[in-house]
C-alpha cells in the first residue's frame, strides 16, 4: 500500500485531514509529529492516531536542534516582522517540513502532507521546505482539495467518523494555536475582528503585566560567539535556557503582541503573540552587540534585517538569499561575547549593564574628562565635509 507521511499534531484538524487520506487516497498514513516545545500530550497524539488506525507513529523531540540551529540564528539577525512580531510560527516550519521529506525518503512514502489552511502562510512555508529537500515527493495540501470549507464543515466532519472534539477553557470549540518553544499563537473566532481585544483566558506563557508581580527579576545572561550560554553565571543547553527564560519572561508579564500582519498571500489577519523568553533575548543581544561591534558592522545588520525577517515569514529560510544574509549577520559574531545584567518587571525590560572583553566601546573616548584618545581638532574638518553633502544629490 502507498504511504503518506502527515504532520500530525494529534488535534482537530490533523485528525480529520488522517481520516481523509486514508479514505481519498487509499493511503497508509505515518502519522509524524516533531516535539518542538509545544504542549505535548504524547499519550493523547498515540491514542487519537491508534484510533483511526494509524500502525505507524512518529514523535521525535527536536528541541535543541530548534533552539540551537534555528532561533538562535534568527536570534542573532534581530529579525521581527512589521516591528513586532519575533517570527515564532514562521522559524519552526522549516524544520518540520525537512525532517518530513527525510522521513518520507526513508520508509519510500510517495507523498507528505500538512493540516495549514488555504488562506495562512503555513502552507507556504510546509511546501518550501517539502520542495527544497523532496522534489519528487508529492505535496497534499487537504484544505486546497476537499470541499470543507469552514471550521463549522470539520465539526461535522469529525462527528461523522467519531473524531473527538477538542474544547477551550470556556467549553467551546477551541481557537487557532500554535505553540512551540519559542512561542504561542492564538487566532481566530472574536480575535478575527480586530476591534475586539483577546480575552485573558487565551493567554498560555504569560500573564497579564498588571498580575505580575509588584518585585523586579534581576538576570544575568552570557553569550559566546553571539549565542546565549549561560543564566546568571550558570550554563544551559539551549532548549532548557530558552525554557528558563520563558518561566522568567511569563511570570513577569513580558512578550505580549496583538497584531494585524499582512500575510504572504496577500491578506490581513489577526495573531495574538506570546515570546517571553524571546523577547528578553532580543533585548539582551542587541545589548551585547552594542558594546562588542562597531558601528559600520552594526548598520550593516540593520540594513538587511526587514528582508531576513520577510524571507523567514515567506518560508525561504533555506533560500540562498537566506543564507547569504546570514554570513552577513554572522560575519563577526566571534566578537560577540560578554555578559547582559537586565532588569523584568511587568511586562517591561530594562538594561542595567553589559560587560564584556571584546570592547568597540571606548571609556576614555567618550568621558567628559580630558584625554588624548580622542582629537577634538578632527571634528571641525568632519562637520565642513558632511556641510558639503547636503548640497549633493
Amino acid at each position: 500500500m502507498k504511504k503518506i507521511v502527515l504532520a500530525y499534531s494529534g488535534g482537530l484538524d490533523t485528525s480529520i485531514i488522517l481520516k481523509w487520506l486514508q479514505i481519498n487516497y487509499n493511503a497508509e498514513v505515518i502519522a509524524y509529529t516533531s516535539n518542538i516545545g509545544q504542549d505535548l500530550n504524547k499519550k493523547k497524539i498515540v491514542q487519537n492516531a491508534k484510533r483511526l488506525g494509524v500502525k505507524k507513529i512518529i514523535i521525535e523531540d527536536l528541541k535543541n536542534t530548534f533552539v540551537k540551529d534555528y532561533v538562535f540564528p534568527m536570534i542573532r539577525s534581530h529579525a521581527v516582522y512589521e516591528g513586532v512580531y519575533l517570527l515564532g510560527t514562521s522559524i519552526a516550519r522549516p524544520l518540520i517540513a525537512k525532517r518530513q521529506i527525510e522521513i518520507a525518503k526513508k520508509f519510500k512514502a510517495f507523498a507528505v502532507s500538512h493540516g495549514a489552511t488555504g488562506k495562512g502562510n503555513d502552507q507556504v512555508r510546509f511546501e518550501l521546505g517539502y520542495a527544497f529537500f523532496g522534489k519528487k515527493i508529492k505535496i497534499i495540501a487537504p484544505w486546497r482539495e476537499w470541499k470543507l470549507q469552514s471550521r463549522s464543515d470539520l465539526i461535522k466532519y469529525a462527528k461523522k467518523y467519531n473524531i473527538p472534539i477538542p474544547k477551550d477553557k470556556k467549553g467551546a470549540p477551541p481557537f487557532s494555536v500554535d505553540d512551540n518553544l519559542f512561542h504561542v499563537s492564538t487566532e481566530g473566532k472574536v480575535l478575527e475582528d480586530p476591534k475586539n481585544a483577546p480575552p485573558e483566558f487565551i493567554f498560555q506563557k504569560t500573564i497579564s503585566p498588571e498580575k505580575a508581580k509588584n518585585k523586579s527579576t534581576r538576570i544575568k545572561i552570557g553569550f559566546k560567539n553571539s549565542d546565549p550560554i549561560s543564566i546568571n553565571g550558570k550554563k544551559y543547553k539551549p532548549e532548557l535556557l530558552l525554557e528558563k527564560l520563558n518561566k522568567i519572561g511569563g511570570i513577569n508579564g513580558v512578550g505580549r503582541v496583538d497584531l494585524v500582519e499582512n500575510r504572504f498571500i496577500g491578506i490581513k489577519s489577526r495573531g495574538v503573540y506570546e515570546t517571553p523568553g524571546g523577547t528578553i533575548l532580543y533585548c539582551a543581544h542587541r545589548a551585547i552587540e552594542s558594546v562588542t561591534l562597531d558601528k559600520e558592522t552594526m548598520h550593516a545588520k540593520e540594513k538587511i534585517m526587514p528582508l531576513y525577517a520577510e524571507l523567514i515569514y515567506n518560508g525561504y529560510w533555506f533560500s540562498k538569499k537566506r543564507l547569504n544574509l546570514q554570513k552577513i549577520v554572522d560575519k563577526k559574531r566571534n566578537h560577540v561575547n560578554g555578559e547582559v545584567v537586565l532588569k523584568i518587571y511587568k511586562g517591561n525590560i530594562t538594561i542595567l549593564s553589559r560587560r564584556s572583553k571584546n570592547k568597540a566601546y571606548s571609556l576614555k573616548k567618550v568621558s567628559f574628562e580630558e584625554n588624548k584618545t580622542f582629537k577634538k581638532s578632527k571634528i571641525e574638518k568632519f562637520i565642513k565635509f558632511h556641510s558639503k553633502q547636503l548640497h549633493k544629490q
